[in-house]
């Protein structure tokens, strides 16, 4: 098969678009004779007809069906290499958006961004905290490029990592009834008032959905947005929480809470980070993805 050009392929699309020849020319800014002297070129160099000339417009043999299929693969790929281009055009450049749930905004992120940064200074980051659910739809959506969210959640059309792990415990006053145990189970704490986060964060709705599983309900005193929030009611005597350890131990020892942790299988959490597609990631995306798992298996275990 001799070289095919891009422009005939990129001509050759806009017909199959269009499924006329006078509207594909009109498309690309060209005559009838134009396009239909390229289409037959076209036809000629891989030796078969793409095409069914018909009285109104054509359509596409099953040879035009698999050329327009590999054609939208090459022109998407062209442009993306544009796109990862661009940024170098005048030192790495380059926009990441990024959203994340509390665990990873508060525990993980600040380090791993500041690290990033000072490698690639002249990136723009935009990081919001969003509940775990909100964040998976956005990903599949595309509104952001990276999502970190509570690994229980179903996110089987993306393309998935292992980011970091850690527990759920009990957190409570020195004197509450349950910090003298060793370990405790759900159902030894629905009897007291929880301080919990919002009803939309995952964490809200796997405890309400334990709760449910032994036929009780949480008693919910307060809902906050942030573990300092929690742990300062907590420490005001309001109720106890479930947390996750990491995100709460630097404010353990200035509000004089314990923790205790949970003889459950639940407990146990991960946190993963999705992408719609790694290899459709802009380069500086892929980068940043890449440094957050570098940063994740560096401090595990």
């Amino acid at each position: 098969m001799r070289r095919i050009d891009f422009v005939s392929l990129r001509l050759f699309v806009a017909v199959a678009e269009e499924l006329s020849l006078t509207r594909a020319g009109v498309k690309e800014h060209l005559s009838l004779a134009a396009v239909s002297k390229r289409i037959s070129d076209l036809e000629s160099h891989i030796g078969c007809a793409l095409l069914y000339r018909q009285h109104k417009g054509v359509a596409l043999t099953p040879a035009g069906q698999s050329l327009l299929h590999h054609a939208r693969n090459l022109m998407a790929n062209v442009e993306q290499m544009h796109a990862d281009l661009s940024e170098f055009s005048s030192g790495v450049k380059g926009h990441v958006r990024i959203q994340a749930n509390a665990s990873a905004t508060i525990e993980y992120l600040p380090d791993s961004l500041s690290t990033f940064t000072q490698a690639f200074p002249e990136v723009k980051i935009d990081l919001e905290e969003r509940p775990s659910a909100e964040i998976v739809r956005s990903v599949r959506d595309g509104t952001t490029d990276i999502g970190i969210y509570a690994g229980h959640l179903d996110a089987h059309d993306l393309e998935v990592f292992s980011y970091r792990r850690d527990s759920l415990v009990l957190v409570t006053r020195k004197d509450h009834p349950l910090a003298k145990q060793t370990t405790v189970r759900m159902a030894d704490t629905l009897d007291y008032e929880h301080i919990c986060f919002q009803q939309d964060t995952a964490l809200h709705a796997r405890l309400q959905n334990t709760a449910i599983d032994l036929d009780r309900s949480l008693r919910i005193r307060i809902q906050l947005r942030s573990f300092e929030a929690i742990c300062r009611m907590i420490h005001a005597g309001m109720g106890i929480g479930i947390l996750p350890h990491h995100a709460i131990r630097n404010h353990l020892p200035a509000m004089d809470l314990v923790t205790v942790d949970f003889d459950e299988p639940w407990a146990a959490r991960e946190l993963r980070l999705c992408v719609r597609s790694y290899d459709a990631l802009s380069v500086i995306a892929r980068q940043m993805v890449d440094h957050l798992l570098a940063e994740s298996r560096s401090t595990s275990g």
